[in-house]
């Protein structure tokens, strides 16, 4: 069998690497010779024509740790064809490990640096010399210890409560990898609870507070536009920042004459692709189109004095709570439900993978509602 790294490409402007295994002829049943292939696509992506430095570097390490991978497939290709004791593997450095996946991750910014964040702890609680066979449930539990009672943040203070429940994801994930790819012979952190996420205070806006904020004016009006855009639509910062035309699709009226817009867009903290509808309005606040590759908001950053613009505003506008940009997503979420949408919907909207990052929301409504029950004042019933 021949295992050779191909590429394909794509409609995107990038090349899709894959692993193709290549297992000779086979003849079907009407006596035609055919290719026996099977392929593993890597979900790993070149620049077809990379311009700048940081495009070529990209291209660069991509094509390496895509070629780290082919030597491992073939390694173990031919470990079981000339029946080679696969002990090797498991005396393989947990450390090394870890890092070769977090590597894996390097095009998916924020998830990047959740795994090289939490590689800084694991390299304290173990070192490089500990290997597969040293990895057990109490490695486990005494790797959520150590999060608990030793690991420290920069500043010297106590890992928050969601900051261990990711770090101890990517550990999680890593031993998860391990077992598939046959490091380990049980999927051990199966059998240990996992440490869960902390409840999280959400700030946002209600439909009045949006409304005066919407009436009030901005420094900077593309900020405005920007973050009602947000609260109308749930997009992030990071994807409404690097928004152009080519993903704002019109696509005429629908069966009762209402325009249909939607926002075709990667997701910059996924890379999944999203289809949104957008509302007249919200379509609205982005202006006339411009060319395919031109941004929609024009001379969008984000800085400290972006910031520090954006609470002015909600100050001029009677509002006290401290706003930030991706309040306009948790803006979002509450007036979906607040006005009939459902969880599955909403979420779907959001981008989120888990129904229960969802839930936070609907916890909101809920404790919004227990407080509307108290509102009546008491009757002086005789």
């Amino acid at each position: 069998m021949k295992i050779t790294l191909k590429k394909k490409k794509l409609n995107t402007g990038k090349y899709s690497l894959f692993i193709e295994y290549y297992k000779g002829t086979i003849v079907d049943n009407n006596g035609k010779s055919k290719h026996n292939r099977e392929f593993e696509y890597l979900k790993k992506y070149l620049i077809i024509d990379p311009k700048s430095k940081k495009e070529k570097d990209s291209n660069k390490e991509t094509l390496e740790l895509a070629e780290k991978i082919l030597s491992i497939r073939q390694a173990d290709y031919h470990q079981g064809k000339y029946k080679i004791q696969n002990g090797n593997k498991s005396k393989h450095s947990f450390l090394q490990f870890y890092k070769l996946k977090k590597e894996e991750r390097y095009q998916s910014e924020k998830n990047y640096d959740n795994w090289e964040a939490a590689e800084k702890h694991i390299e304290k609680f173990c070192s490089i010399n500990t290997t597969f066979e040293d990895v057990n449930i109490d490695f486990v539990k005494n790797f959520q210890k150590f999060l608990h009672t030793k690991a420290v943040a920069k500043s010297g203070s106590p890992l928050a409560q969601n900051t261990k429940h990711t770090y101890y994801n990517k550990f999680k994930a890593c031993l998860n990898a391990a077992f598939e790819e046959g490091y380990l012979n049980e999927n051990i952190v199966s059998k240990v609870k996992s440490i869960p996420m902390g409840e999280t205070h959400r700030e946002y806006l209600s439909i009045d507070e949006l409304q005066a904020l919407s009436k009030t004016e901005c420094k900077i009006p593309v900020l405005k536009s920007a973050f009602i855009f947000s609260c109308l639509s749930g997009i992030r910062w990071s994807d409404i920042n690097k928004m152009i035309w080519s993903e704002i699709r019109d696509e005429g009226k629908d069966e009762d004459g209402k325009d249909i817009h939607r926002l075709v867009f990667s997701q910059k903290k996924t890379n999944g692709v999203e289809y949104l509808y957008l509302s007249k309005q919200a379509r609205e606040l982005l202006g006339e189109r411009k060319d395919e590759n031109d941004r929609v908001f024009v001379n969008l950053h984000y800085s400290a004095q972006m910031n520090l613009i954006l609470l002015r505003w909600c100050m001029f506008a009677g509002i006290t709570k401290h706003i930030t940009f991706h309040s306009a997503r948790h803006t979002n979420a509450v007036l979906l439900l607040e006005n009939g949408a459902d969880i599955y919907t909403v979420s779907k909207r959001l981008g989120h993978k888990e129904i229960r990052t969802t839930e936070i929301y609907a916890k909101i409504i809920d404790k919004k509602m227990k407080e509307a029950a108290t509102l009546i004042p008491e009757l002086n019933i005789l």
